[in-house]
């Protein structure tokens, strides 16, 4: 056995564990006539906090000069590791939801409280519930002024960047909201897939320039997820 799959079992797994389990105790009570999910989210972001300690990530974040204080957007970028939503729940500025897969929504607890937070859940096998999920974001961006946060690959990823799915762009087109595309370096280093071990290390958060979607419509929506693909391989430093 190495020493980092020691340290993970012996070390790093126990804090995740009474980390989540005293964040999702506190977050039961925050979410005692928390409408807009805000306490909750704060709770995440402290839980986030933590998950990065724990794991031993050494985050660096660049382009925050390119965002508008106080103004919403939608995040979108590559997914590469399970690490890569403490980093960014801990890093991005402002109060945001995710855009995730409907089985984490099915999963005890953690399902509640996605749903309490206002998280949206996307289906991956029936498009026309992915679609009234898409709608549901940019209604909510328009409604409550909060940022949302959507992988377009899809998943997470072996390669360096698949082809993206429209759903930000559609998003986008739908809430006329700019999309900000961000480029994540090092989580895959530090919690590889299909492995138990987290090694700890540096990692990138790369943001973009927002791109605009005023005036778009439904069929630009092609067009836009190419250029959003393309500019968030440019800050991997990858081809397109």
């Amino acid at each position: 056995m190495s020493f980092a799959l020691l340290r993970t079992l012996l070390w790093t797994d126990p804090l995740i564990i009474l980390s989540t389990i005293l964040m999702g105790t506190l977050n039961l009570f925050a979410a005692i006539a928390d409408k807009n999910g805000e306490r909750q989210f704060l709770m995440a972001y402290i839980w986030s906090k933590m998950l990065v300690w724990a794991m031993g990530m050494r985050i660096e974040v660049t382009g925050l000069e390119n965002l508008e204080p106080g103004r919403h957007y939608i995040f979108a970028g590559n997914h590469r590791s399970y690490a890569d939503t403490p980093a960014l729940l801990s890093s991005l500025p402002g109060s945001f939801r995710f855009m995730a897969k409907e089985g984490l929504f099915q999963i005890p607890l953690l399902g509640h409280h996605l749903r309490l937070a206002g998280h949206i859940p996307v289906s991956l096998s029936n498009p026309r519930e992915a679609l009234r999920s898409l709608n549901k974001a940019a209604e909510m961006i328009q409604d409550r002024k909060i940022s949302v946060l959507i992988f377009p690959e899809g998943g997470r990823t072996d390669g360096q960047l698949d082809p993206f799915k429209e759903g930000a762009a559609i998003i986008g087109i739908k809430s006329g909201v700019p999309i900000v595309p961000f480029g994540l370096v090092g989580t895959r280093e530090v919690m590889p897939m299909h492995e138990a071990t987290i090694r700890g290390g540096a990692v990138k958060i790369h943001i973009g320039k927002p791109i605009s979607t005023e005036g778009m419509i439904f069929k630009n929506k092609t067009e836009l997820s190419v250029r959003l693909r393309n500019e968030v391989a440019a800050l991997l430093g990858v081809e397109p």
